[in-house]
Order: structure tokens, then sequence, then C-alpha cells
């Protein structure tokens, strides 16, 4: 079976484009790839909205709409969980990393609107956008393909295990238990 080859985009709803485009491009880096400005038939009534892509090095992008008629606007979002489970990651090496967290802090972020988890096979950067959205963006640690074959031949038992109630850690790049944001 073919996999896709590659996210074209990932969409939500922004009330502030502006406030978008500032936090990906300006902070996070991400360039603004394409605007959009359109008007279509959609769901019974003419939507006019703007579409933002912002682009990441393999041709995928985060995108954004935000819409001209303020009864559209809150009809379709932004309606962004507040859970730190729900977010999207992207990967970047540690300098990009390193070079975001400096602009964020430079931009006044504090935590808990920014923390670092190490995960032992990465280490995460999360953000809060200005949507409530939360953006992840992770660096693999060297040895994180070390096993990947495995794993993924042990992926299906150990999904059933932990689902049987077994929930022991089988992270084996981390002490057990060994969980901290700053």
């Amino acid at each position: 079976m073919a996999l896709p080859t590659r996210l074209h985009h990932n969409a939500y709803v922004t009330s502030d484009m502006e406030a978008t485009r500032h936090f990906y491009e300006d902070l996070i880096g991400m360039p603004l790839t394409a605007t959009w400005c359109e008007s279509d038939e959609l769901f019974g009534k003419m939507r006019t909205y703007c579409h933002c892509f912002f682009g990441l090095s393999d041709g995928g992008a985060l995108a954004f709409f935000q819409f001209a008629d303020p009864s559209d606007q809150a009809e379709f979002g932004p309606k962004m969980p507040s859970s730190p489970f729900h977010h999207i990651a992207l990967n970047v090496d540690a300098k990009t990393q390193d070079e975001v967290l400096a602009r964020i802090t430079a931009a006044g972020y504090q935590p808990p609107a920014y923390y670092i988890l190490e995960h032992g096979y990465c280490r995460s950067l999360y953000a809060t956008d200005p949507n409530g959205m939360i953006l992840e963006l992770t660096c693999d640690a060297p040895n994180a393909a070390d096993g990947a074959e495995q794993r993924q031949k042990n992926a299906h038992a150990e999904l059933k295990r932990w689902l049987g109630g077994d929930h022991h850690s089988n992270n084996t790049f981390r002490e057990e238990g060994h969980t901290h944001a700053n």
C-alpha cells in the first residue's frame, strides 16, 4: 500500500490573521508562502475568507482561515482545545529549536506559554500560538532511530499490552518515570 508522500497542509481557523502571521513567520520562522482571498458557496451560504499558508521545508504547510463575516467566524472557530495533548508537532534541528526559543522569549513569552520536555528520544519545545493551539518543535536525539525497526515490529503487541492494563514504560531512552517540563 502506498503511503501519503508528505503533509500538504493542516488547516485551522484564526480570529486574528496578523497575530497568527507574526507568530508563525516572525517567531517560529515559517514563511508566509501563499494568501488566497476567496468567496465560495459552502454549507448553504456564500463565505468570504482569507486562507494563509506558512511553509515547511518539505513543501507542506500550516494553513489558517479567517472569515470576513463575523457570523462565519463564530460558526467555524477557532475552537482550540486547551489540552497540551492536542497539538501539532514539527521536526526541527537543535539550532533551529534554540533560535525559536530565543525569539519567543525575546517577544515576551513566559512559561506556561512555552515549555520544554525531554522525552529521551527527542527534546520538545511547546509554544502556544495566538489562537490557543499548541505547537511542538521537536528535535530528535542523535540515537532516536536506534531500534526503530524493532519498535515497528513490536508496535501492535505493545499497544495490545498497554490496552490490556500493563502500563509499564517501554521508553528505553530515559529513566523509568522520568518526566519534566521546564
